[in-house]
């Protein structure tokens, strides 16, 4: 397994949001997390990246337990991620926004908070230039990231995530307020990826899309796991149509 959580628990006050969840990821894999609104995916996603403490249970990273590992060190061992909400910083450029993803690759741990010598930043940004060519968005390198439509800022965010240079990529709703040309851009983009050998975690509302790019489905409700299957088995678990699938045909 690359990634592993073994019965993650956490609770808001009295709420418990994630009950003793347990899912494994393997190796190259592209894994889609699902469920209704509500249905803790992204407090998962935040569990993982430590934005939260956990309250019981474990989390490895190819086999090395990270739960307790601060985030900045979480990026340097492999994973990234995107969010479900535009988080670039707005007043910088697109390719400094690039580049602060690379910070936590420097060595050592004090890395994080020297200046950055000028042969570094160099290096730096002629790396995020090039893979803002790569992704189609160089034009864009030197404009303010917050001027930009949101399908570009998406991209942007993408791929300031693979500046860090990820093994295990997080993805938190990529698809969403994308039309159809931009979906189906995300789609290449990300098979792309995941032929380089970056395994890829997934929460994402359009089934879609899950089905086109996932091999594996993990359905949450109420922070709990109801299934686990292969996309194309999704309408026949009647648990899964009884909490978002069925609710959502019910609804049309």
């Amino acid at each position: 397994m690359v990634l592993e959580i073994r019965s993650l628990s956490k609770s808001f006050g009295g709420l418990k949001v994630i009950d003793a969840l347990s899912i494994g990821v393997e190796r190259g894999e592209r894994l889609a997390l699902i469920g209704p609104n509500g249905a803790g995916k992204t407090t998962v996603f935040n569990l993982i990246t430590g934005v939260y403490p956990v309250d019981a249970g474990k989390i490895l990273l190819e086999g090395n337990d990270i739960t307790a590992l601060p985030s900045r060190y979480r990026i340097r061992r492999g994973l990234a991620r995107t969010f479900q909400n535009i988080r670039l910083m707005a007043h910088l450029t697109v390719i400094e926004n690039v580049m602060i993803a690379q910070y936590p690759r420097a060595p050592g741990a004090a890395a994080m908070l020297q200046p950055v010598g000028f042969g570094r930043a160099n290096r730096w940004r002629a790396e995020a230039r090039a893979a803002l060519a790569e992704a189609g968005l160089e034009a864009y390198a030197d404009e303010p990231a917050g001027a930009l439509p949101y399908g570009i800022q998406k991209r942007v965010e993408l791929v300031r995530a693979l500046a860090a240079a990820p093994r295990v990529l997080l993805l938190d709703e990529p698809a969403a307020g994308l039309n159809a040309a931009e979906t189906e851009a995300l789609h290449q983009a990300l098979e792309a990826i995941a032929r380089r050998g970056v395994t890829l975690v997934v929460v994402e509302h359009d089934m879609q899309f899950v089905g086109r790019l996932c091999s594996r489905v993990v359905v949450l409700n109420f922070g709990c796991k109801i299934a686990e299957c292969a996309p194309r088995d999704i309408h026949a678990d009647g648990k899964v149509r009884e909490a978002y699938l069925g609710a959502e045909e019910h609804a049309a």
